[in-house]
C-alpha cells in the first residue's frame, strides 16, 4: 500500500508505556499501610482476608499479582520503550485510519448525514475500555460503548507468525474492518444487535454475530474500493487482505487450534464468507451491496 507521506489521523491514543490501573511493581519504597496490619506482629485475620480477595479481583481482571510481587523495583515515572518499527507502525495506522475517514465521511456526505470518527487506543497487554477490561490475547477490537478501536500493534506480528497473514494490506483490512463495527454502531446495527441478542440462545446470538461481523468484513472491501480508486493499492495487497479474511475464519481457526469444527459455535464467519463479503465490498464500493442480514450467506 502506498501510505507514506499521507495524512495521519489525529484521533489516535496512544496508550502503549501508559501504567496499569493497578501498579506492576511492588518493591522498595513507601510502605503499604494495610487495613488491620501492625507494625510487627504479623498479619491479622481481616487484613489477610483483604488480600485474598484482591488477589483473586485482580486475576479475574488479568493481572497476575505473584508477577507484580516478582518484578524488580519501580522508578519514577512511566518509560516507554518503542522500536523503530513499532513507530512506523503507529504511523502507518495513523495513515490507514485517517484513510477510513476520508472515505466514510463521503459516503455519509452523500446520504445527507454527518459522519462521526472514532477514536483507536493503542495499547500494550492490556487495556480498560466502556466495554471492560481485556488483554492482548483478545485481538483488535470495537467497544460501542465509548466510540473506540483497540489494537495491541503486536497483533500484526502475531496475524504474520502465527496466522500466515503477513503485509501492509492484511494489516490495514484489520484496521478498516474494526472501523466497519463503529459504522454499524452509527446507523444502528450494533444497538439493534446488542439488544436483540438478550432474547437470543447462544446459537442463535452466534448465527446473528455471523452477520454483524461479515457485514463489518464488506465495510472494509468498501474503503479497499475507494482506496483503490485514489491509486494506492500495490500488486499483490488485495491478495493480502483476501488471505488474512480466510486465515481468520472461524472453521480455519478451529482446525487449526483444536484439530475439528463446530459450526454452530462460529461467531465471525467461515473463511470462503469472509472473503466473499470482503470482495463483494471491493467489487462494488455500495453500501447497499453489504446486506448480510437478508438471505443466505
Amino acid at each position: 500500500m502506498r501510505w507514506k507521506g499521507r495524512r495521519q489521523s489525529s484521533n489516535i491514543e496512544d496508550r502503549r508505556g501508559a501504567r496499569s490501573p493497578f501498579p506492576r511493581r511492588m518493591g522498595r519504597g513507601v510502605p503499604i499501610r494495610l487495613p488491620g496490619g501492625r507494625s510487627g506482629g504479623g498479619l491479622s485475620l481481616s487484613t489477610i482476608i483483604i488480600l485474598v480477595v484482591l488477589f483473586f479481583g485482580l486475576r479475574a481482571i488479568g493481572i497476575d499479582p505473584l508477577e507484580m510481587l516478582a518484578e524488580g523495583p519501580q522508578s519514577g515515572g512511566p518509560t516507554v520503550e518503542r522500536s523503530a518499527a513499532n513507530d512506523e507502525m503507529r504511523r502507518f495506522v495513523g495513515v490507514v485510519l485517517a484513510e477510513t475517514e476520508d472515505v466514510w465521511h463521503d459516503i455519509f456526505s452523500a446520504q445527507g448525514e454527518t459522519y462521526q470518527e472514532p477514536v483507536l487506543v493503542l495499547f500494550g497487554g492490556q487495556v480498560g475500555s466502556a466495554c471492560g477490561f481485556a488483554s492482548s490475547a483478545s485481538g483488535p477490537f470495537y467497544c460501542p460503548g465509548d466510540r473506540k478501536v483497540y489494537l495491541d500493534l503486536d497483533f500484526f506480528d502475531e496475524l504474520a507468525r502465527r496466522f500466515g497473514a503477513a503485509g501492509d494490506f492484511a494489516q490495514a483490512y484489520v484496521v478498516a474492518h474494526e472501523v466497519g463495527h463503529h459504522v454499524q454502531n452509527l446507523i444502528g446495527i450494533l444497538p439493534r444487535f446488542n439488544e436483540m441478542r438478550r432474547g437470543m440462545s447462544q446459537a442463535e446470538a452466534n448465527a446473528m454475530s455471523v452477520r454483524v461481523e461479515l457485514q463489518a468484513d464488506c465495510f472494509a472491501g468498501i474503503w479497499a474500493y475507494y482506496t483503490a480508486q485514489k491509486g494506492l493499492l500495490e500488486r499483490g495487497d488485495v491478495e493480502e487482505a483476501l488471505n488474512a479474511a480466510n486465515q481468520i475464519g472461524d472453521d480455519t481457526l478451529q482446525r487449526r487450534t483444536q484439530g475439528h469444527v463446530v459450526p454452530e459455535s462460529f461467531n465471525h464467519g467461515t473463511s470462503e464468507q469472509r472473503k466473499t463479503w470482503f470482495a463483494r465490498g471491493l467489487e462494488s464500493g455500495r453500501v447497499t451491496d453489504c446486506d448480510t442480514f437478508n438471505g443466505t450467506l
